[in-house]
């Protein structure tokens, strides 16, 4: 029955992408693949195909719980509230994609997304924090602590991306690391909104991967950021998510520094390698460009996707 998840997602973004992809070249939703010799343009904003396919997967969960009485510990309020928080998610994604909301604003507005979870109280208070111990947050949690992690995720996926395959393949490492956390701890609630979502980026990642047929957009960035997020907050394991979400958060932290660029973050491409341009690494991507002294498009997302894993490990390993 999960696996059964997992395929219905995957078969509505499988099938769902080579609908959308001439469509949106038609409708001139495009952007340039700057780390190539041509810049050609690629059709933009695939990730209304992974939100369709993770929207299905969602659905299908419900209906096996409705209708054949199985997963009956999950709360059917939990996994609407997950829902209605990513859907939001991907009409802000829509917005900065088709009219590019100022970056303050796309900063603060995924608040907003996390009001169904907040209004719920999902989640668990009380957390077990690192060299801490067990900790209540009471009210700050589901008012403070939920929309802080709602925003965070979703802003910090966005930022580590520009390269084919990076952030489907980055998205794919992280939450099936959160799988793997969810199978072993029996956590079931997260494990199948993890199912509902792996199958479409599965599904993306063949259509993204170097050289990539379609850009997910901000749409799909901001909705891998915000599935991280619902995902440890029902699970109950936000330590989980904060591990994964530190290779983003590093290259936040030096984009931040940079007074977060809007061009030049990309890498300067000669003889089929990318460089860091003159002036000095922008942002996580560039920094494994200049330490590396050129590196072909493909060979650096599969070094950043090596640091994700091993920050996955270390979260399975801390949850085992």
């Amino acid at each position: 029955m999960i696996f059964l998840i997992f395929i219905v997602s995957f078969a509505v973004s499988f099938a769902g992408f080579p609908i959308i992809i001439p469509r949106l070249k038609r409708a001139g939703i495009v952007g340039k693949n700057m780390n190539s010799e041509k810049q050609e343009e690629i059709a933009e904003m695939g990730g209304l195909v992974i939100a369709a396919g993770f929207g299905a997967g969602m659905i299908m969960a419900i209906f096996l719980r409705t209708f054949f009485d199985v997963f009956l510990s999950i709360s059917l309020s939990s996994f609407l509230a997950v829902l209605s928080t990513v859907l939001i998610v991907v009409i802000i994604g829509i917005f900065d994609d088709l009219i590019s909301m100022p970056q303050i604003v796309k900063a603060i507005i995924p608040v907003v997304a996390a009001l169904p979870l907040m209004a719920l109280k999902e989640g668990e208070s009380i957390m077990k924090i690192p060299l801490v111990g067990w900790v209540n947050f009471g009210l700050l949690y589901p008012l403070v602590l939920i929309p802080i992690g709602i925003t965070g995720a979703t802003n910090a996926v966005n930022m580590l991306a520009g390269f084919n395959g990076l952030e489907v393949g980055l998205g794919l490492v992280a939450l099936s690391s959160l799988a793997v956390i969810a199978y072993t701890n029996h956590i079931i609630p997260a494990l199948l909104i993890l199912m509902a979502a792996l199958g479409p980026l599965v599904a993306a990642l063949f259509y993204n991967w170097y050289p990539a047929k379609v850009f997910i957009g901000d749409v799909g960035t901001l909705s891998i950021g915000a599935i991280i997020a619902c995902t440890v907050i029902v699970g109950n394991y936000e330590t989980a998510g904060i591990i994964l979400i530190i290779p983003y958060l590093i290259d936040f932290c030096i984009k931040a520094k940079n007074h977060f660029p809007g061009e030049n973050w990309w890498g300067i491409y000669k003889e089929g390698k990318l460089y860091c341009p003159d002036n000095g690494p922008v942002g996580l991507a560039q920094w494994v460009m200049k330490i590396s002294g050129g590196i072909k498009e493909r060979d650096l997302v599969l070094v950043l996707i090596g640091i994700e894993a091993i920050f996955g490990i270390i979260a399975i390993l801390l949850y085992k």
